[in-house]
Parts: structure tokens; C-alpha cells; sequence
């Protein structure tokens, strides 16, 4: 918070490590702007993977940081205008990156943006660098900006479609 316009960066080793920050994650940097007025611009990079390592030492809890957030995501518009005014209003962004391209796209977009919100970025380190995910030059430099909802281009007509899975980690 001292140094709004630098991009700052706290990764826990484990995504479970957060745990140990709840108390400073919850007064300080979900409710810090609307409490006193502090903006932040402050990445939280939780890995939430299920890499190996047991599950309770890989989760990031992303369940409590969506109960955090004051913004109705069913109503959010993913057009580029519509989609920075309703993230002003909120008090944390919440973002899970598929690709290296899309992380390199949400760290540049924390810097760029004239406002500042928290930015909570769970990631799978392993899924990063999985050869299927692997982001070409054309990804990162050809693209300006941070990518909300891939689509599924395998679904030939998505009026079909009745049920949608959202889920995390390694599935």
C-alpha cells in the first residue's frame, strides 16, 4: 500500500500458507479501500494445484476468497469497458490463469491500469508448464490484454449445452 504504482508480489510457497494471513487478508487488503480509504495493488500468487504435495498443502481455499468479494460475478459483463468499470467497484479480483500468456497478461494488467484493486492469482505451477499449455511469443506480445473466459471451440452448437463444471487445480 506504501508504493501503489510498483507491482508487488507475496506468493506463498503452498497455497495453505494464506491461512496463517488470513487476519491481515481480511482488515486489510479485501476491506482496506472501503475501512480507510487504502488502495492496493498487491498480488497474492497462492499456488492451488494439487502438485504432489498433499491436498491440504496445496489448497488455496479459492471458496473463501470468492465469499470475500463484495461483486456479483453473474452480472459482470467480460466486455473490456463494461468489465473495468464493474471491477472498480469491487474490493478483490480473483483470478485463476490457464497459461503462462494469461499470467503474463494479469501481472502487466495490475501495472498498466490507472486503479488499484488486490489481485488474488491462484495457479497451478505445474500446469504452467505442462506442454499442452505452453503460450507462444504470438500469445504474449500479439495480445494486449488479459483473457476472462476462453471458449470451449470444440462444442459445435452451445445451445446444447445443460450443465457447466467450474472447477480448480488439476481435475
Amino acid at each position: 500500500m506504501y508504493s501503489p504504482n510498483t507491482l508487488t508480489i507475496w506468493e506463498a510457497q503452498f497455497g495453505d500458507f494464506a491461512n496463517g494471513a488470513q487476519i491481515m487478508i481480511d482488515n486489510i487488503i479485501q476491506c482496506g479501500e472501503a475501512k480507510w480509504d487504502l488502495r492496493s495493488g498487491l498480488v497474492i500468487n497462492l499456488p492451488h494445484g494439487y502438485d504432489g504435495q498433499g491436498a491440504e498443502h496445496s489448497s488455496g481455499r479459492i471458496e473463501r476468497f470468492l465469499q470475500a468479494t463484495d461483486s456479483d460475478y453473474r452480472s459482470i459483463n467480460i466486455e473490456e469497458d463494461n468489465y473495468r468499470m464493474d471491477i472498480q467497484k469491487s474490493n478483490l479480483q480473483i483470478v485463476y490463469c490457464t497459461t503462462p500468456a494469461n499470467q503474463f497478461h494479469v501481472l502487466r494488467r495490475q501495472v498498466a491500469r490507472s486503479f488499484r484493486k488486490p489481485l488474488i492469482n491462484f495457479f497451478s505451477k505445474k500446469l504452467l508448464r505442462h506442454p499442452e499449455c505452453i503460450s507462444n511469443y504470438e500469445d504474449i506480445l500479439g495480445k494486449t490484454k488479459f483473457t476472462p473466459i476462453y471458449d470451449d471451440l470444440t462444442i459445435s452448437d452451445p445451445s446444447k449445452v445443460e450443465k457447466l463444471v467450474l472447477c480448480s487445480g488439476q481435475i
